[in-house]
């Protein structure tokens, strides 16, 4: 990477708009940088209107997505973050075969992720959703807990079947392996074992992870090669009282197949936090099952994701001056 220009004054675009205020990057986060990187001049925008009018003279952008005609129209961009882990919106031919440099989130999501995961993984095993469900009706369900849910669980010496090695699978398998569960990764560079995991698979083992694995944690980007990777074939593969986790994207499932699966009981149950669409339309039969928890992508939300984001934006911006490797560097050919 060429150095920046000494004493020059390099333009970075901050551009984050959703209808949730989280997201949006804050105030202070813009005012911090302008005061730790006198170099930078830092322009905020809290919407997408201007932003091909922007980005022409900027050289860094922090930002959800770019469409083609808007990158086309940066001239002088070399570096794109991405605040969010998933960077398949930015994956378009141009860009791709660019040189401007793509990095993303995913040690600021990983952490929090993977203790939603555990946190999943302990509701479903002792049946937290039907708890709450009885205490909405002032309902003391100790029996039918016992006699219709196939009983309460525990998580040690269970088998985990994780998919995805990457910040949130990595932290799903160290907490797993402390909670004294069986770590089984499916990866596709299964060339050594990973950290907390007791057996890794390439990408062909996938139905051999399905048919041992009590908790299936899905937490692979969205590739070509991973839309719908479990449809009704690999759900079918999964033992009956096996339960399903997504807090990858909505897209790595086929939801008509899960929802025929779990209609019909053929797996124990899911917890999902992400959908193909989000928000998960009201009239989606989803919210009609029992066996499915559902959260609404809130596995990533924390009080500390501003200061997260800063921490690592922060070190890559004195990292990017300095000529040193960035972090959490994306390989735009295989897409993470």
């Amino acid at each position: 990477m060429t150095l920046p220009t000494a004493g020059s004054i390099k333009r970075l675009l901050i551009a984050t708009y959703h209808r949730l205020d989280l997201w949006v990057a804050p105030e202070w986060f813009s005012e911090r940088l302008s005061k730790d990187f006198l170099q930078l001049e830092v322009v905020r925008l809290t919407n997408y209107d201007n932003v091909e009018k922007e980005i022409a003279d900027a050289e860094i952008a922090f930002t959800f997505s770019l469409r083609p005609a808007q990158f086309r129209a940066a001239q002088k961009l070399r570096w794109i973050h991405s605040p969010a882990a998933a960077v398949h919106q930015f994956l378009f031919p141009e860009l791709v075969n660019s040189d401007v440099i793509l990095t993303n989130a995913r040690e600021v999501h990983g952490p929090v992720v993977a203790e939603q995961v555990i946190a999943m993984m302990f509701a479903l095993a002792k049946l937290i959703p039907q708890d709450v469900r009885f205490q909405q009706q002032r309902i003391w369900g100790q029996e039918m807990i016992w006699e219709s849910y196939r009983g309460l669980r525990e998580l040690y010496g269970a088998t985990l079947g994780l998919v995805g090695y990457g910040s949130i699978g990595r932290n799903v398998a160290r907490h797993a392996a402390n909670l004294g569960m069986k770590v089984i990764c499916v990866r596709r560079r299964a060339t050594e074992k990973p950290e907390f995991v007791e057996e890794v698979l390439p990408s062909s083992g996938l139905d051999k992870m399905l048919a041992v694995a009590d908790y299936v944690v899905l937490a692979a980007p969205v590739t070509p090669a991973t839309q719908n990777m479990i449809g009704r074939e690999q759900l079918d593969q999964m033992k009956p009282d096996a339960f399903l986790i997504n807090v990858g994207r909505g897209s790595l499932i086929d939801e008509s197949a899960l929802y025929e699966a779990l209609n019909e009981e053929k797996i124990g149950g899911a917890a999902l936090d992400v959908f193909e669409e989000e928000p998960l339309p009201p009239d989606s039969p989803l919210w009609n099952l029992e066996n499915l928890l559902i959260t609404p992508h809130t596995a990533g939300m924390t009080q500390k994701l501003w200061e997260r984001h800063y921490t690592l934006f922060s070190e890559n911006l004195r990292r990017y001056f300095s000529g040193q490797p960035l972090l959490a560097l994306v390989d735009k050919k295989s897409g993470y």
